[in-house]
């Protein structure tokens, strides 16, 4: 990248420390501050009048060159980066600059009308020492004549007529630090009913990532083997003990129940500076767990989390609804997702978001109403995000050799069969399979079915993946939980795999052999 300059100007109350900090937050800016080099000879206290007397001998002994000359000096030592210049008053200031660094510099002028400035002034404090008015402040010679330098700039914004997230957002674009749309995202789904096992893809994912992304709410628990033990992230995304260094993201549609986060959050150490939660994440309160308990969980087989009644109660526009910026304990954590989504983009950073549940339970595309309270599908989550489809690089859509259902009236199976079935199919023991199919969040049993072939196409149409990750191929044959390649699969699997990639037209990229943190994935991918 090497060195970039933005030179500031403008007068007194234009805008030109907000542009600066602006900067400095959205494309991680360093700032060097003319003021700072004059109080270094004149004193901390220095009055404005006193530096503006400073700067002009300066400039008479030098030229102008002494701030291009501080600026080299500072870039010396520096790394490569942006380094934004508030302010210059004169001419020659910029000359200078342009001078030793040439093409690297863009000089951003803001102006706004006398009566804009002189209101801007009003409502700054006063400081010891100060002028009290617009007029004395302004009255300088040269911080008259600034306005002249709007003549020599690459870029002139009217700061009366601009929000100062516009001045920042037409700076970006200037200087060409709007991120790109690079296709950084890859995109994980569940292609049947839930309960896939994306939470051990997402694991096995996780370490090539920089930012985990996870939206839906806490009626889908992600199992992930961890240090032999089983954890189950119902909020934070699953890959967040695989790679301790990403950076985690729950996006504006996400539910949260907020004591259940809190709790989640302490048990697994996620530092404030880790996780971000963006402010109009939606809450769940009593109220609605209570609700679905009583009118959803026998009826369509709801987990009765509350987060369909949240999700209604935000549509509703209700009054009641708090979101998750109105809750003192997730303070730390808010920071709007396009800010984290928008810095992940300018940097080049590859991002993981984890959907949940089964694109089979999409409120709009299951079979209604036996269906969660969201769209399931990758479009759905990518939406939820905040996320353009253009930024999407991969679609993982995950599927199990047998797809299943909580126990009850949870809605329809195409075959439905037994575990003891599967048990006779595959040689594992009946028990162990009715121990470990119990559903994430409530504990409750699960129907099974054969794999259903319509569903894996409709799902196919629906999201579009790129690629097919294949879980519990144990259930086919518990043979297959010493396989180490794909050759080593039983011939069983190794046909169901040749016809997923038939009717998907995508490869069977991942293959998940057993439920174990090592070596338990067969991944054939290529990207």
């Amino acid at each position: 990248m090497g060195h970039r300059v933005v030179v500031l100007s403008g007068r007194i109350a234009s805008g030109k420390s907000t542009l600066a900090q602006g900067l400095q937050l959205a494309a991680h800016a360093e700032l060097f501050r003319t003021q700072d080099l004059l109080r270094e000879s004149l004193g901390a206290d220095a009055s404005r009048e006193a530096m503006q007397r400073e700067g002009a001998r300066l400039d008479a002994e030098s030229d102008g060159q002494w701030v291009a000359a501080r600026l080299a000096s500072r870039l010396d030592a520096a790394a490569d980066g942006l380094f934004v210049v508030d302010a210059v008053r004169q001419p020659s200031q910029v000359e200078a600059v342009r001078s030793r660094f040439g093409g690297a510099v863009t000089h951003v002028h803001l102006l706004a009308p006398l009566s804009e400035l002189e209101g801007r002034f009003a409502l700054r404090p006063a400081h010891a020492g100060e002028a009290t008015c617009y007029g004395a402040a302004a009255a300088d010679p040269i911080e008259a004549k600034v306005d002249s330098l709007a003549d020599v700039a690459d870029i002139v914004i009217d700061t009366a007529r601009s929000t100062d997230q516009d001045v920042l957002t037409r700076t970006l674009a200037r200087l060409d630090l709007h991120a790109r749309v690079q296709a950084l995202v890859d995109v994980l789904v569940g292609g049947e009913l839930g309960s896939e096992g994306k939470g051990h893809i997402s694991a096995h994912l996780a370490p090539e990532y920089d930012l985990l992304v996870r939206g839906g709410g806490p009626n889908a628990g992600h199992t992930v083997m961890s240090g032999g033990d089983r954890a189950t992230f119902h909020h934070i995304p699953s890959g967040a003990r695989a790679n301790p260094e990403a950076h985690l993201l729950l996006g504006p549609g996400a539910v949260v129940r907020v004591p259940a986060l809190l709790a989640e959050i302490e048990r697994f150490g996620i530092d404030a500076s880790r996780l971000s939660i963006d402010p109009q994440v939606m809450t769940i309160d009593d109220d609605d767990i209570e609700a679905e308990t009583l009118g959803l969980r026998a009826r369509i087989g709801s987990t009765a989390q509350g987060v369909g009644y949240a999700t209604a109660r935000r549509v509703r526009r209700d009054e009641s609804v708090l979101l998750a910026s109105s809750y003192l304990s997730l303070a730390p954590f808010i920071r709007p997702a396009r800010d984290i989504l928008g810095a992940a983009f300018r940097q080049g950073r590859r991002i993981l978001l984890e959907g949940t549940q089964g694109s089979g339970l999409s409120l709009f595309h299951g079979p209604y109403p036996y269906v969660t309270s969201r769209d399931t599908t990758a479009a759905g989550c990518i939406a939820e995000a905040g996320i353009a489809p253009s930024r999407v690089r991969r679609i993982i859509m995950v599927c199990r050799t047998y797809p299943i259902r909580v126990a009850g009236a949870s809605g329809p199976m195409s075959r439905e069969i037994t575990w003891t079935t599967v048990s006779d199919r595959s040689g594992i023991p009946l028990a162990e399979l009715e121990a470990a199919e119990k559903t994430s969040t409530t504990k409750r049993d699960r129907r099974v079915g054969e794999f259903d072939w319509a569903m894996f196409q409709r799902s196919v149409e629906l999201n579009g993946p790129t690629d097919i990750a294949l879980t519990f191929a144990d259930y086919l044959s518990i043979a297959n939980r010493d396989a180490r390649r794909f050759e080593q699969l039983t011939d069983e699997t190794l046909g169901l795999v040749e016809e997923l990639e038939v009717v998907a037209r995508a490869p069977v990229s991942l293959i998940s052999t057993r439920f174990e943190e090592f070596r338990s994935i067969i991944d054939r991918r290529r990207w």
